[in-house]
């Protein structure tokens, strides 16, 4: 369970208040339209209050997925997220529904969860709280989320999987951040495609796609711009450092992984201080343009540790 909750939450905890309130004048009718603003409520977009919580949350989620999306309406980020979630459960046509509830209205809901800031999704399947986030992500994170939790539930929630059947496959929208990057590498600017995939990664430091792309795009150019003679001479003279990586660099290129790597291997075991801890970096560089589950990734990092210590 993600931090964004603190502690366990028993959800049945609220079917007694549910029952009680029910009777109670002061809930919202069914339909009404969020204090916030935001899309009409549908078939996959729902406004939960305490009263309705056990049915169209708990007992919805023993079908299919269940996101709820704790959110005030005095609340800026939630204003940012919940026009995404929106359009993510229509486009989802099913496979999981969107339950929103304004914590104002309904506080015991937002207590239960121990909800420590909103807006804070919380996903249930199966009657119980699964995963949960805090603050407006970008839209790319929650897609790799909710994939992820589709993945491990789809067995478990019928609606869930019967949904995605009749939806068929979703085509992820295209980047416009990385649709700049690649067209810029493709047109040979490695310096705008470089900026554009740091831009991505100021903004988003753990996106894994933009760290690998880069790394590519710093290999390809200083592969492009490798003197085509550095082998001769990095085995002329094994004390070129900038040889050694010229060459390297060429070897990779080529596809003789396994050349590239010994040679930077070879060279730290002759080099020490600066030296040998930029020939370092430059292999470890080279490693990221790999699967870090490639034999010759693996052999080539132990070799390294032996190099050094």
């Amino acid at each position: 369970m993600s931090a964004a909750l603190s502690g366990a939450v028993d959800l049945s905890a609220l079917k007694a208040r549910a029952e009680a309130s029910r009777s109670q004048p002061s809930a919202p009718p069914a339909g009404a339209a969020p204090a916030g603003g935001g899309a009409p409520p549908s078939d996959v977009i729902m406004d939960v209050t305490e009263a309705t919580f056990q049915t169209d949350v708990v007992e919805r989620s023993l079908n299919q997925l269940v996101l709820v999306d704790l959110w005030a309406d005095w609340c800026g980020p939630c204003k940012q997220l919940s026009p995404v979630l929106e359009r993510l459960a229509t486009e989802a046509a099913g496979a999981w529904v969107l339950a929103r509830v304004d914590v104002d209205a309904n506080p015991r809901i937002a207590q239960l969860f121990g909800a420590q800031s909103i807006p804070t999704v919380v996903a249930i399947g199966g009657g119980q709280p699964v995963d949960a986030f805090s603050g407006a992500l970008p839209e790319p994170e929650i897609r790799k989320w909710l994939g992820a939790l589709l993945d491990a539930l789809r067995d478990k929630l019928p609606g869930t999987r019967a949904a995605e059947e009749v939806r068929g496959p979703i085509e992820e929208p295209e980047d416009p951040r990385f649709t700049e990057a690649e067209e810029a590498f493709e047109q040979g600017d490695f310096a705008a495609a470089q900026a554009a995939y740091e831009r991505i990664l100021d903004a988003e430091p753990a996106n894994e796609l933009a760290k690998n792309a880069l790394a590519q795009v710093k290999f390809t150019a200083r592969a492009e711009a490798a003197d085509p003679d550095a082998r001769s001479k990095a085995d002329a003279d094994p004390s070129n450092l900038d040889a050694q990586l010229a060459a390297a660099d060429l070897e990779i290129a080529e596809q003789d992984v396994d050349a590239a790597f010994n040679r930077l291997i070879d060279t730290v075991r002759r080099t020490a201080g600066d030296d040998r801890n930029r020939v370092r970096e430059h292999l470890v560089a080279l490693f990221d343009l790999f699967d870090p589950a490639d034999e010759r990734v693996m052999k080539a990092r132990r070799n390294l540790a032996s190099a050094l210590f």
